[in-house]
């Protein structure tokens, strides 16, 4: 069972860096949200809708892991996957790689619950079926 990964690739812009040209570190868990959106919306739904159907997915836990720093101008891949999943909990990993010379950048990884409006956990597999059989297919690598 191999999870499914989404890539999305973005060019470095001048005001992500500091003086020196090199992202500033918070910006990579802006990238991962990027990473993130674009997979969800490969499902066919924006996180936008997500909301207005009245599920939210706020993070509570994110784990980052530096290895070598993105530079102004770099293209690079965010590469983003279903790493763990439940009705109630889910867990993304990412990798960020500059696509030149294939270098990972950074990984990590953001863990998220299902929750309704108020913020109160619930089941997704009973609130969208059919949102959380498409996330259960990525996590098995879209058997």
């Amino acid at each position: 069972m191999t999870p499914i990964i989404h890539s999305h690739r973005l060019r470095v812009r001048y005001g992500e860096t500091d003086q020196m040209g090199v992202v500033y570190h918070t910006n990579y868990l802006n990238w991962f949200e990027v990473g993130r959106t674009e997979l969800i919306r490969h499902a066919g739904i924006t996180y936008r809708e997500l909301e207005e159907k009245g599920v939210l997915l706020p993070v509570t836990d994110a784990n980052i892991s530096y290895k070598q720093p993105a530079r102004y101008d770099d293209e690079v891949e965010i590469r983003t996957r279903v790493k763990e999943f439940s009705p109630v909990r889910l867990t993304f990993a990412y990798e960020i790689v500059r696509l030149s010379d294939q270098q990972l950048l950074v990984s990590g990884e953001t863990m998220h619950v299902f929750t309704n409006t108020a913020l109160r956990p619930i089941r997704l597999s009973r609130a969208e079926p059919d949102i959380y059989d498409w996330l259960d297919s990525q996590h098995k690598g879209g058997e």
